[in-house]
């Protein structure tokens, strides 16, 4: 269930090798790196089931819906499999979902015909109850994967009640990631028990050590 990112501005890709590591020690869903960094990232993870993601938009959401759709295609070229995209938060608060509903379907109509996933980052930290749900029901009609609360660099990364508002717009079958701010067992089992079905954090490794040790495993 385990995103784990390497998203810092000053990450290197000495940082990509040792976070594809840790991946392939604990076999986590995906390592999310920054775009220039995806071919080495699939490169390294190759048929392992660990899937490269990478990140559109990030982290502002303000390019164009072209940049953004130019940005996913060299993504896929290099081998990403899942596209984690902000939208234009500034749009969604003018209220020009117009915009919002285009970009969105753009970045997963050309994600699905490569049969990649996209998860649509809302930055809840900016919005309130009523845009947080607006922008959850136009990912899901556009055919999103999930629906993303945060980038983890906005004002606030996720809480229980953004997961829990989130899976209750969206429903049972569309997955939700709880990302920002998830930084021990606890944060990511209360996630989880909120309605996560993905979880964004960079403190992987301790989170799973702590896990085997509250089994007995260690």
């Amino acid at each position: 269930m385990i995103d784990h990112a390497v998203l810092k501005p000053t990450q290197t890709e000495r940082d990509v090798v040792d976070a594809c590591t840790l991946a392939l020690r604990w076999h986590i869903a995906s390592v999310c790196v920054k775009p220039f960094y995806v071919p080495v990232t699939a490169r390294l993870l190759k048929d392992s089931g660990v899937l490269t993601s990478t990140v559109i938009g990030f982290p502002h959401g303000g390019q164009s819906p072209e940049v953004k759709v130019a940005t996913a295609t060299t993504a896929l070229h290099d081998g990403a499999t899942e596209l984690d995209m902000v939208i234009n938060i500034g749009a969604l608060i003018d209220k020009d979902y117009a915009t919002i509903e285009r970009e969105v379907a753009l970045v997963v109509g050309l994600a699905h015909a490569s049969e990649a996933q996209v998860k649509v980052i809302l930055e809840t930290g900016y919005l309130d109850d009523a845009q947080k749900a607006i922008a959850a029901q136009i990912a899901a009609a556009a055919g999103a994967d999930y629906v993303k609360t945060s980038t983890g660099f906005g004002p606030e990364g996720a809480t229980v009640e953004d997961v829990r508002l989130l899976r209750q717009v969206v429903g049972p079958d569309m997955g939700v990631k709880a990302s920002g701010g998830i930084r021990t067992l606890d944060d990511a089992l209360a996630m989880i028990g909120a309605g996560a079905t993905r979880l964004g954090t960079s403190s992987t490794g301790e989170i799973l050590m702590e896990l085997r040790k509250r089994r007995g495993e260690v």
